[in-house]
C-alpha cells in the first residue's frame, strides 16, 4: 500500500460539480481526485487504498452511493465518507449515518461545512489507519508465543495469580514464572494492564 499524503476522492456523475468540488479543494489545500461513477473510483482505490476520505453523491448510474459504501464497507481497508446529494431523504440519510458516514449534507452546502465534515473524515481515517497499524503489530507479537504461552498469557489477562495459573495448566509455579516473563517480553509490554491492553486488540481466541 502506498505512504502517500491523504487524498479526497471525489465521486459524483456531474461533471460540473466534480470540476467545482475539485477546485474548492485544491483552494483549501487537498489533493484531490474526481470520478465520474462508482466503478470507475473502485478500479483506482482497491489496488491501492491510500489514505484519504470520499466525497459521494447519493444518487448516481450504476453503483449508487448506498450502494458503493456497502462495497466499501466489505473492503479490507475502511475509507470514511462524507455523502453530498441533491436528491436526499430520510431514509437515505439515516442509512448512510448507521452505516458510519462521517456526515451527509444536502445541496446546496456551505463550503465552511463541507470542509469541516472532509477535515472530520481525514482525522478518522488517519486514527483508524494507526489503529490497524497496531493491532497489526500486536498480532505479529503475538504469533511470535508458543501455544503454552498463549495460554499463560491469558490467564494473567483475566488476573489469575501464578499458582491459580499453575493449577489449571498442571504446571509448577515457577515454570509458570518463566513463561510469563517470556510473555511480556515477546509481547513488548511491561505491566500486567499493558498486556491487558494488548489482548484486547488481538482477535476474538
Amino acid at each position: 500500500m502506498s505512504a502517500a499524503a491523504p487524498l479526497v476522492f471525489v465521486i459524483d456523475d456531474d461533471a460540473s460539480v466534480r470540476k467545482g468540488l475539485a477546485r474548492l479543494l485544491t483552494a483549501a489545500g487537498y489533493l484531490a481526485e474526481t470520478f465520474p461513477s462508482a466503478d470507475a473510483f473502485l478500479a483506482r482505490w482497491l489496488p491501492d487504498p491510500v489514505p484519504g476520505c470520499a466525497l459521494l453523491d447519493i444518487m448516481m448510474p450504476g453503483i449508487d452511493g448506498l450502494e458503493l459504501q456497502r462495497r466499501l464497507l466489505d473492503a479490507p481497508h475502511r475509507l470514511p465518507i462524507v455523502f453530498i446529494t441533491g436528491h436526499g431523504d430520510v431514509p437515505s440519510s439515516v442509512s448512510a449515518m448507521k452505516a458510519g458516514a462521517v456526515d451527509f449534507l444536502p445541496k446546496p452546502f456551505r463550503d465552511e461545512d463541507l470542509l469541516r465534515s472532509i477535515r472530520e473524515a481525514l482525522q478518522r481515517d488517519a486514527r483508524d489507519r494507526r489503529e490497524r497499524a497496531e493491532r497489526s503489530r500486536v498480532l505479529q507479537r503475538y504469533d511470535t508465543l508458543t501455544p503454552r504461552e498463549r495460554e499463560v498469557m491469558a490467564g494473567v489477562a483475566r488476573g489469575m495469580l501464578n499458582k491459580q495459573i499453575a493449577y489449571d495448566l498442571g504446571l509448577s509455579e515457577k515454570t509458570v514464572k518463566i513463561h510469563r516473563a517470556r510473555v511480556m517480553e515477546k509481547m513488548q509490554v511491561q505491566s500486567v494492564p499493558d498486556l491487558v491492553l494488548a489482548r484486547q486488540k488481538l482477535p476474538p481466541v
